[in-house]
């Protein structure tokens, strides 16, 4: 049987699925890979699974022309962690799971709108504190989505479904920027200019791919362009925003507060993102629910026995 790696504990159900195609090993760790992993499981492995955090950069793929090692097999729909032109310049294909993540993470991101918009972080800490008085007219007041504007970035399979939510959900006008031209069934506007969004928006939802064409794609600039009452959320790849630029917003009031599931240097948060009471704070919760994660699994172990029985992949990038 051919081997297969997986870099992190997957779901019982799709370790199982796993077990009946091929040999596993499976690393037992949740923190990613380092290099010398990396390297020597494009050695030792017919097929690697990888997930985010293990950064097959170039300089891993360097040598590895020979190497057993013909899939990555990715698990999440991101792959900015893989340099995919690197891996196929030494006959690696790279695959992805598009789809399974869409609606799971576009009910991440009305979450954080709710959350950051309507103080419930700040009003939970309260409650939990015992310092909470009891209900009065001035207490807590926050935005009020029904009717504001929802500007989102990035108009995919994840921005569309938060169009849904948005507009069927809360009422709210539903205005957008993409790259190329994008006609969707939600009633919503596209603008041409990102600056027309950030000036527009009541919240400003951020769903464009990581990699270099959007780091920091909102920084000191972007985030002056934006409305003092507006809410910045973020549920794409945490370098998309330029944190040190969004703390000074925020230490400055020039925007009223960000709610955020991802973070530029993930796992560390910055203490001024943590001290402040009008950001929102998730452990990249995106795609966190069993059966989510199942699906993610099946769709990554299907590109890996596609590449077993010599078919085309179904999801290759």
């Amino acid at each position: 049987m051919a081997e297969l790696y997986i870099t992190r504990p997957l779901p019982d159900r799709v370790l199982q699925a796993a077990e009946a195609r091929f040999n596993v090993t499976t690393r037992m760790l949740t923190t990613p890979l380092k290099k010398g992993e990396m390297r020597a499981a494009l050695v030792l492995y017919d097929v690697v699974i990888p997930t985010l955090g293990d950064l097959f950069s170039a300089e891993v793929f360097e040598g590895m022309q020979g190497a057993r090692c013909r899939l990555l097999a990715n698990f999440g729909v991101g792959h900015n962690h893989i340099d995919v032109e690197a891996a196929r310049a030494v006959g690696i294909a790279v695959t992805n799971t598009p789809g399974a993540v869409t609606e799971a993470t576009a009910d991440i991101a009305l979450m954080l709108m709710l959350m950051s918009a309507r103080r419930a972080g700040e009003g939970e800490r309260l409650v939990r504190s015992g310092k909470w008085s009891g209900w009065h007219p001035t207490q807590m007041l926050g935005l009020h989505l029904g009717g504001r504007t929802c500007g989102i970035i990035g108009m995919g399979r994840i921005g569309q479904a938060i169009a849904r939510r948005a507009h069927y959900g809360l009422g709210m006008e539903v205005i957008y920027h993409n790259r190329s031209a994008r006609q969707i069934d939600t009633p919503a506007r596209q603008v041409g200019t990102l600056d027309e969004v950030l000036g527009s928006a009541d919240c400003v939802v951020l769903a464009v791919p990581g990699g270099p064409g959007t780091r920091h794609l909102i920084s000191t600039r972007e985030l002056g362009r934006m409305r003092p009452q507006a809410h910045l959320i973020n549920i794409a790849r945490g370098d998309v925003v330029d944190e040190a630029a969004l703390i000074e917003a925020l230490d400055s009031g020039r925007i009223a507060g960000a709610g955020l599931d991802v973070y530029e240097h993930e796992p560390d948060v910055p203490l001024a993102l943590r001290r402040r009471e009008n950001v929102t704070l998730l452990p990249h919760l995106g795609t966190a629910a069993l059966d989510v994660r199942e699906e993610m699994g099946m769709m990554a172990l299907a590109n890996a026995i596609a590449h077993l029985d010599g078919k085309p992949f179904p999801n290759l990038l």
